[in-house]
């Protein structure tokens, strides 16, 4: 079982960038977190972050026939990117979206996702466990 986790842009800054919405762990605390999920139930992963969208849409594609789920937080290529949405759904792997914060209770662009469309389910709000629900959401239908 192998899962891609991908993060977009300012997430590598998280424990910087707004404390009071994203808190105050780090971005290598979120990997450590996956990971450690990750160990405890036989699955390999690979989590991957970058702030170019580009370089998004080249990691979903090259997960095609790797990679038996993505876990995504495309953080603010969520509102904008047709590109993820089309790489996502050209390799048709099961993905669940997944936002720190509750997007829904924030400004109003940012209520509006173009990953959804093609994610199983989006999980906002729930910080870092989201990443976490996300994975074992994957997890279920994979291993039977």
């Amino acid at each position: 079982m192998k899962l891609l986790v991908i993060n977009g842009p300012n997430l590598n800054m998280l424990g910087v960038r707004e404390p009071e919405i994203y808190g105050k762990s780090t971005y290598a605390d979120l990997v450590g977190m996956i990971e450690a999920h990750a160990a405890e139930k036989g699955v390999d992963v690979h989590c991957f972050q970058s702030n170019h969208e580009g370089a998004i849409v080249d990691e979903i594609q090259a997960a095609l026939g790797v990679y038996d789920g993505i876990v995504i937080n495309p953080a603010a290529y969520t509102h904008t990117s047709v590109a993820i949405l089309d790489a996502l759904k050209a390799v048709a792997i099961p993905t669940v979206e997944v936002h720190i914060s509750d997007v829904n209770a924030r400004e109003e662009f940012r209520r509006r996702s173009f990953v959804s469309a093609v994610a199983l389910k989006t999980i906002a709000g729930h910080g870092f466990d989201g990443y976490i629900e996300a994975m074992d959401l994957l997890l279920c239908p994979l291993q039977k």
